[in-house]
Parts: C-alpha cells; structure tokens; sequence
C-alpha cells in the first residue's frame, strides 16, 4: 500500500470533482446568471405576484427578446431604417409596458423605479426621429393609451382624460412630465374600477338602474373625498378613504332617504353614472400645454 501511495513522484493530482465545482462557478460567473436571478428575484419581491413561475417566465422572456433585438438603433439598411425602427419601438413599448405592469402604483418605491425603467427604454426608440431631451410624444401618448387599456378602461372612458394629459407627436417628454402621465392612467383606472364597484352596490337590482337620487349623494361623496388637497400625502390618503367609507357612503344614502325620496324615482344607468364619476376625476388633472 505504502509503495501506491509514493508513486507518482510525490505529485499531487487534483481532484476531479474540485476542478469540476471550481469550472461551473467560473462558468457562471462569466455568464453573469448570478446576477439575473437576483434582478429576477428582486422584481418578484417587488410586484408580489400571485403567479411566480409564471412571472419568472415572462421577466427571462422579455430579457431574452431583448438580448435577441441587440442594442436599439443598432440595426439599418437602405430604406429599411423606418420599419425597422417601428417593429423596434413596439418592442420597447412592449417592454416598458411589462416594467410598469411589475408592481401597483401605491407601491411608490416599486412603482417609481419601474417607471424610470419604462422612461429609459422609451428614450431608446426611433434612432432617426429620436428627439432630444426625453420620449418621443407620439410614443408617450401612445403608452398612455395602452395603460388606459390595459387597466380595463374603454376608448371612451379614457379620452377625455388622454386628451389632457397627451403631448404633440414632435415634443420631448421630460422624466417628470412622463412619470405624473403614468401615475394619473395609473390611479384612473383605479378610481374608475371603484366607482363601478360603489355603482353595483347602489343598484338594489340587477336588473333595474339605481336610482337617480343615491348615485347624486354616491357622487357628491365622491367629489368631497377628490376635493382632499391638503396635507402629506399619507395624511390626504387617509382622509380621502374616510370620506369614501361604507359608513360615510351608507350615512349619504340614509340621507336622501331620510330626505322623503321616493322608493321608485328615476333612475341612472351604469354609463352615465361611469362618465359622471369620470369626469369629477378629469376636472382635477392640469392640462399639459
């Protein structure tokens, strides 16, 4: 035994499961996986998804077609450039869209960071018409409108609404201009889910319209709780739910029936009480000039 041990001159010969631990680590190293599935799992965290292998698929989805497209305006040909910058721009909205859709907008910190991804990916597209200084307007507006859709609004819900806060086609959006636009389509779309929730619970009956008299009282509670302008935010929140409560809600309503309404007067349908609550929303947004 002692004569095996001393063959070989001494040498001592690696082990084949070192070298083969030590050439996986150097591998991933060099493929830089340590560092996606951290990011990955950072914006897991942040968007707390209901569904994490799914959304895992879909962030290495997106960063796969990224890689595939190569850097933006990298590409170019001979009268090929505006097609190609277009497929490349819906591939950027695709992208920012995704980012925005990773955390809610009362996630501020998340959200926030989210949006200045979408802000840089957006600042990317259109190598031959890029304007200086920020997103090109076409492509702001036309993010707008597919967080508008995205967050279940129709095509007449939001115009109203679009058509403040949208930019010229030929105008550069600034960071901060681009990240009050996203956050207004953001909290609309809430505020709007809300109000079509508040509707169904004054309509007594599906199948009859509520009446004209609740959905006033619903509205003038909802328009004192958007009227809640001063203070810190966190101290506007609160007062603003407070003034949206089912008891402050069930108390305006007693009201009008304490008032001697009628059980069965007229009445008001879900499109008009949606465009009524829309619109005390829209009236509070600055028109951008």
């Amino acid at each position: 035994m002692a004569e095996k041990r001393r063959s070989g001159g001494g040498t001592v010969m690696p082990d084949s499961k070192s070298v083969k631990a030590e050439s996986d680590k150097e591998f991933l190293s060099q493929a830089g996986v340590g560092v996606l599935l951290r990011d990955a799992l950072l914006k897991l965290v942040e968007a707390r998804s209901e569904d994490p292998i799914g959304f895992l698929a879909e962030h290495f989805s997106n960063l796969a077609s990224e890689s595939e497209s190569g850097p933006v305006g990298g590409g170019g040909g001979d009268g090929g450039e505006p097609q190609e910058n277009t497929v490349e721009e819906q591939q950027q909205l695709s992208r920012a869209l995704w980012h925005l859709s990773l955390a809610h907008h009362s996630q501020r910190s998340a959200f926030n960071n989210n949006i200045r991804l979408a802000y840089d990916l957006l600042t990317q597209c259109g190598s031959i018409r890029r304007v200086p200084g920020g997103v090109q307007g076409r492509i702001y507006t036309e993010m707008l409108q597919c967080l508008c859709s995205e967050g279940g609004l129709s095509g007449t819900t939001a115009a109203p609404l679009l058509r403040r806060i949208r930019c010229h086609d030929y105008e550069a959006v600034p960071f901060e201009l681009f990240r009050q636009g996203v956050q207004t389509c953001a909290a609309f779309a809430d505020y709007i889910r809300k109000s079509q929730c508040l509707y169904a619970a004054v309509a007594s009956r599906p199948e009859r319209p509520a009446e004209r008299s609740l959905c006033r009282a619903v509205l003038a509670t909802l328009e004192e709780a958007l009227d809640t302008s001063h203070g810190a935010d966190s101290a506007r929140f609160l007062e603003a739910s407070a003034k949206i409560s089912p008891a402050k809600l069930a108390q305006a309503m007693a009201d009008v029936r304490g008032a001697g309404e009628q059980q069965e007067g007229p009445t008001m349908d879900a499109r008009e009480f949606e465009d009524a609550a829309a619109a005390l929303f829209i009236a509070r947004v600055r028109v951008v000039i």
